[in-house]
């Protein structure tokens, strides 16, 4: 195995006098932090082990208790797990998550997922050694269902690591995993358990890629739509080891260090457990992923000694955008390749309302609205458990049977979000995409995010029909407007989009190989020339043929063209540019990201969430919802409920649908 850590054995190191440094450290008023710290992290975890010893035979006590007093918080936390051999700190993690009050399933979930056979059963002894009980007991008694059963069958550390793999085992496993889930109703729990934790890996890397042509979806679209709760979660973390420990890691860091708080627990858990292993392979995933390096993302989340001792673990910073290793390359190259394949089953979260009759819904909708005051109950019933067909037709019956406009009388009985939310259900998908561009373009300031995401995530149709419906109600060319009111080439990008006219089909493998090519060079050209081409490619082309080009530029640059985009654009084209990628890569991420950066931190974008929830909902707000979830390790329902009030959140966790 090559090694991939940041931390290994020092050279010359003399156990005895690493003792003698840290008590010395230890020894009287305070204690020198920086010292334990600099010696720590520069020992691997064997050499820790031959200090610990050499303390007790020089000094007669226990260097784990002492460090234990002299240090504190989560410091302290992290330099005592660093003194821990590796099974015993996986066994008092395993422990920690069984024992007390709750469980901790993300915990359990990391380390059964990610561990080899070998690192498993050391775990194991090194359990009942520290605590005189049986893991496996413990397990059981604290999880229940095919949760339970998963963890156990991993447990064992059994998994085939021969290496040699069947080809008519792989077939057969593919087709028994499709039958087990997408091709009957309910689903059979034990297949999926029998192969994925038995399987070697190189078996099912190619079990995966079978089933993707099964399917017509990658293993993981199937997990979610056949499976739930903790089970998912556990299944799905198999997966990913299966394709990549490093990504799997990468991902668990990033959700870490998100968002308000930090979880201090998985941090130290995997920044520990993955030092000596492929840290440097981790590094290279997550600037894969994200906007930053992993250093930098420690730098800014932490602070003080805790933070320099990550650091350390982390072992430096990376370039973003620099070249790959060949191990992240051949991720990136992979990950483009499962995008290209996929065919994603798109759901969503309202339908038409089975035996509805319009002219009822009209009746009751002006008895809600009829006499002195409003029932916003009964409104808020009918329009948001209406597909948008069903919502016309009760429109043109409203005027037909009693006179009136719906939509006047429903504008001056709502009010403020509630009024907003309702009126842009009411409005057709054009006219509602056409009154979001109006909003995003008048007054002071313009909203360049919302015209990048409409123009960016809807078809010709509908981009076509929105322009028709924009010059019908506001008098003037779509085009026209977004010309007067940006510039540049920015303005260039909208104006091209704007047309409608983006090329269908599939991809063309050699004209993507030849655009590919030129992305690539454009990269070393000047930054206009290389906007240009890029603007070229991306706002004209196949979202599947830009699949196949965003591949093959890895093969040709050794770079991501994402990262690309974020280090040497700036501004409102990189917005444009990075929405398409997003996009491209996985449309619903793009709109579950959007989605929480509406309503994260303080104050709520309630433009942003009522025009992705409506233009959503009939669409493919479901997988928007399960992203979500994957993403940000909570519900967009949870999001919803703390971030919204009174019957403005009723009615948008009606069209979110359900809690996951």
């Amino acid at each position: 195995m090559v090694f991939r850590g940041t931390i290994a054995n020092a050279p010359d190191c003399d156990p005895t006098a690493d003792a003698e440094s840290l008590y010395s450290a230890m020894k009287g008023m305070g204690s020198d932090k920086e010292a334990i710290l600099d010696l720590v992290t520069s020992r691997s975890n064997g050499q820790r082990q031959e200090v610990i010893a050499a303390y007790k035979c020089s000094f007669g006590k226990d260097l784990i208790e002492d460090l234990k007093y002299e240090l504190t918080g989560k410091f302290e936390h992290l330099i005592v797990s660093l003194m821990r051999s590796s099974a015993y700190h996986d066994a008092k993690e395993v422990h920690d998550a069984v024992k007390g009050v709750g469980t901790n399933e993300r915990c359990l979930i990391e380390i059964m997922a990610s561990r080899t056979n070998r690192q498993m059963n050391e775990m194991v002894a090194a359990y009942m050694d520290a605590y005189g009980s049986d893991i496996e007991e413990d397990i059981t008694a604290d999880t229940s269902g095919h949760f339970k059963k998963m963890l156990i069958v991993l447990l064992q550390g059994t998994r085939d690591e021969s290496g040699v793999v069947d080809a008519d085992l792989v077939q057969q496993d593919a087709q028994d995993l499709y039958a087990a889930g997408e091709e009957q109703w309910g689903t059979d729990e034990a297949k999926f358990i029998m192969i994925l934790g038995n399987r070697s890996v190189a078996h099912l890397c190619l079990v995966f890629d079978a089933f993707e042509k099964i399917a017509e979806m990658p293993v993981e679209d199937s997990i979610k739509n056949e499976l739930s709760g903790d089970f998912e979660r556990l299944m799905l973390a198999v997966v990913q080891c299966i394709r990549s420990v490093p990504m799997f890691f990468a991902k668990r860091l990033y959700k870490s260090m998100k968002g308000l708080g930090t979880a201090d627990n998985s941090l130290i858990r995997i920044m520990i457990s993955r030092s000596e292993i492929d840290m440097l392979d981790i590094r290279e995933c997550f600037r894969l992923l994200y906007e930053k390096s992993l250093y930098n993302m420690i730098k800014d989340d932490t602070s003080g000694d805790y933070k320099r001792t990550l650091l350390n673990l982390c072992g430096g910073d990376d370039d973003l955008a620099g070249e790959f290793f060949p191990e992240a390359a051949q991720i990136a190259y992979k990950m483009w390749e499962i995008s290209a394949m996929t065919k994603v089953q798109l759901r969503p979260t309202i339908r038409p309302a089975p035996g509805v009759d319009p002219a009822a819904d009209a009746q009751a909708l002006r008895k809600a609205m009829k006499g002195f005051g409003t029932d916003e109950d009964a409104i808020i019933d009918i329009v948001a458990q209406r597909s948008n067909a069903q919502r016309q037709e009760i429109r043109q019956v409203f005027k037909s049977l009693l006179g009136r406009d719906l939509m006047k009388d429903l504008k001056s009985e709502l009010s403020k979000n509630l009024e907003r939310l309702v009126i842009g259900l009411m409005l057709t998908p054009a006219e509602f995409d056409a009154k979001m561009m109006k909003k995003a373009i008048e007054g002071v300031g313009t909203d360049e995010h919302a015209l990048i995401e409409i123009l960016v995530t809807r078809s010709n149709e509908e981009i076509l029909a929105m322009n028709a419906a924009y010059k019908d109600g506001y008098k003037k060319s779509l085009e026209e407007a977004i010309s007067s009111d940006t510039s540049g080439l920015f303005c260039r990008i909208l104006v091209s989009l704007v047309q409608g006219a983006r090329e269908d089909g599939p991809a063309d493998e050699e004209r993507a190989a030849a655009d590919a090519q030129e992305l690539a060079e454009a990269c070393n050209a000047d930054s206009d020339d290389m906007e240009m081409k890029f603007m070229s490619v991306l706002c004209t082309r196949s979202f599947p043929h830009l699949r196949k080009v965003f591949q093959e530029f890895v093969r040709y640059s050794n770079k991501d063209i994402e990262q690309i985009i974020k280090k040497e654009m700036s501004g409102d084209v990189k917005n444009a540019f990075h929405a398409i990628v997003r996009s491209v890569k996985n449309q619903p991420s793009y709109f579950a990201d959007r989605l929480y950066k509406a309503m994260k931190g303080l104050g709520t974008d309630d433009r942003a969430l009522i025009r992705i929830m409506v233009s959503r909902s009939e669409r493919d707000l479901f997988n928007i919802r399960k992203e979500f979830k994957e993403t940000h390790d909570a519900s967009l329902h949870e999001f919803i409920q703390g971030d919204t009030s009174g019957d403005y959140r009723k009615t948008l966790l009606l069209l979110c649908g359900g809690e996951d």
